[in-house]
């Protein structure tokens, strides 16, 4: 994204290379918004959050935005809208009206929440401004902050490389094009009738599945998506013979891989790409064994950053190209959705890692849990996942709009005869 000065002495945002797919698909049950709650130890203070808000209003000019359409793309415009935070009585992850911010600050007895939209960042930009937040809050409260905190200070002034568009900065063109790859196996079930998303959430002892994951010598991410495969392959064995022999093959899992950790940047807007592990049912059944190595290989394979940068050539050459900076943007709108539909359906599940959340431990203990929720999936995908780990409390959070939680059921049903403890609780409690 690009900070321009130069547009009616005002200043206006281009959206980033990531962002600007999302306003093409977005509507009121695909919204493209995520939360990351946090649930404190005592019950939240509205008069001191209200101030944390307001003091992090000039902070973050880059999120104090709204969507505008221009003729050829999509642009964000300063919006100058007050923080105030809502109470938290409505559905998650639900789309923003256009009078709104693109995010929102939210309090429910314990909890405060942040949603936002993949149009403005993605999961670390957004748990670096929850972070902020809390922070400020504590403050508020009467508690003293640890020396040495890094946090986006709301007394400092926003660095240009808070808002960079860092695919651009990184970009090089790379004259290789990704391998093609076939549509994967999606779950059978049938959706639910409008509104549709639903949320179950479990949490798990950190330490018992760190265990499980260093006894295979993988990561917990690694482990997690390998568990996903295998309760797909179940759900896909499970199918009639003639409902097998229609059925795509192919099971593939989308994670999420924060950019920010194989190249520098500091930038609060989205900087992540995907790795998309996966297995082909046409040679078998397949161990769990099987699938953690295959798991774990392919992952170490697709993070190396010579093909991540192949990735960001690809994404960034296209918006580039003379011909499709020249399209109309309700060309353009027309050709992203196409394109978020047939990149949709060559996976068949989504894992999403925050990753564990330390906020130093005076800090840690005024907190319960993080709660990570992923966006509505789309009608392809069906259910997504996110988890987030703090403490010795692991949260997994599956974004569902079928009728059926046989995907979660078998997930957490086989976590359980590994020996993990799983506790289900509703959201938020």
């Amino acid at each position: 994204m690009t900070l321009d000065t130069e547009h009616n002495g005002d200043f206006w945002l281009r959206l980033d290379n990531a962002a600007k797919i999302y306003p093409a698909v977005k509507d009121r049950e695909l919204t493209s918004v995520f939360r990351i709650a946090a649930q404190l130890k005592d019950r939240v203070k509205a008069k001191e959050l209200l101030e944390a808000a307001h003091a992090l209003e000039r902070r973050f000019p880059y999120f104090n935005v709204k969507l505008k359409a221009g003729v050829f793309w999509y642009y964000l415009e300063p919006a100058g809208l007050p923080l105030i935070p809502r109470p938290d009585i409505k559905t998650p992850c639900r789309a923003f009206d256009r009078q709104e911010l693109m995010f929102r600050i939210l309090a429910r007895e314990k909890t405060i929440s942040v949603e936002f939209s993949h149009i403005l960042t993605d999961g670390t930009g957004a748990f670096e401004f929850l972070k902020t937040l809390l922070f400020v809050y504590f403050e508020k409260c009467g508690h003293r902050l640890p020396p040495g905190l890094a946090y986006h200070r709301p007394e400092d002034p926003p660095s240009e490389e808070e808002y960079e568009d860092a695919y651009k900065k990184h970009f090089k063109r790379i004259d290789s094009r990704p391998p093609k790859r076939s549509k994967a196996f999606h779950l059978p079930f049938s959706l639910k009738r409008a509104p549709r998303f639903d949320l179950l959430t479990a949490v798990i002892p950190v330490k018992c599945i760190i265990e499980k994951a260093k006894a295979h010598s993988v990561s917990l991410t690694e482990y997690l998506t390998a568990v996903y495969l295998y309760s797909l392959q179940q759900i896909y064995r499970q199918q009639s013979f003639l409902k097998k022999r229609a059925t795509n093959k192919i099971l593939r899992i989308e994670v999420p891989i924060n950019l920010r950790k194989l190249f520098p940047s500091r930038t609060m807007r989205n900087f992540s790409l995907y790795v998309i592990p996966g297995m082909d049912l046409r040679l078998g059944h397949y161990t769990f064994e099987e699938i953690l190595k295959t798991v774990y290989h392919q992952m170490q394979l697709e993070t190396d950053k010579k093909l991540i940068s192949k990735m960001i050539s690809r994404n960034v050459s296209g918006e580039k190209s003379p011909f499709v900076r020249g399209l109309p943007l309700f060309i353009k709108s027309v050709v992203l959705a196409r394109l978020y539909t047939l990149g949709t359906k060559q996976y068949s599940g989504v894992v999403t890692n925050l990753g564990k959340i330390d906020l130093s431990e005076k800090i840690n203990k005024l907190i319960d849990k993080f709660v990570f929720i992923p966006p509505p999936p789309n009608d392809i995908l069906k259910v997504n996942c996110a988890v987030a780990g703090f403490d010795n409390q692991l949260v997994l959070t599956f974004g569902n709009i079928t009728k059926s939680r046989e995907l979660e059921r078998k997930f957490l049903t086989f976590l359980t005869k590994e020996g993990v403890p799983v506790r289900l609780l509703q959201p938020y409690k």
